[in-house]
């Protein structure tokens, strides 16, 4: 009996965690994160492009995407675009035990920040040594980044 009540909890814990991710407006949380327990606010030092648009977006992303299928190793993160302008951007770990604290998704940043400063968009701006991987997701009009461990740990960080 106590097993089933704990179950019952349990169940009855997860629906309002997702209950509350859902009044919050976050139709992703529960799916593809666990409900953010942290967020913070960038304000961004680049101005969005004026022909950024979903198109832009998608396309740098699955530019990204394959550039990481290219490696002879299996990719250590999987990154997404989400709403209906593909205005969002998930970054999902894909193993246990890896980015799942903030620190650990701090470097995963600072390594993706390495990457977009060698992109022609950096380079034809020169900029490269001053904006961020933040920066580079202002220019192409994401509004928010969520990262994730892929289990319990998500952190939001939107992009002013």
């Amino acid at each position: 009996m106590f097993s089933n009540l704990v179950k019952w909890a349990t169940v009855v814990v997860t629906i309002s965690a997702c209950a509350a991710a859902m009044a919050a407006g976050d139709r992703h949380a529960g799916y593809y994160y666990p409900t953010p327990t942290s967020s913070e606010t960038y304000t961004a030092r680049a101005k969005t492009f004026d022909d950024s648009n979903r198109k832009r977006r998608i396309f740098f992303i699955t530019e990204l995407t394959n550039q990481m299928m290219e490696n002879p190793y299996p990719p250590p993160f999987a990154i997404f675009p989400k709403g209906e302008h593909a205005e969002k951007l998930i970054i999902t770990a894909l193993y246990e035990n890896s980015y799942n604290t903030l620190y650990r998704m701090r470097g995963l940043l600072a390594i993706l920040t390495a990457r977009a400063r060698t992109t022609p968009i950096f380079q034809d701006f020169a900029v490269q040594d001053v904006y961020t991987f933040l920066d580079l997701l202002k220019l192409l009009g994401f509004t928010q980044l969520t990262v994730t461990d892929g289990d319990t740990f998500a952190h939001r960080i939107y992009v002013k």
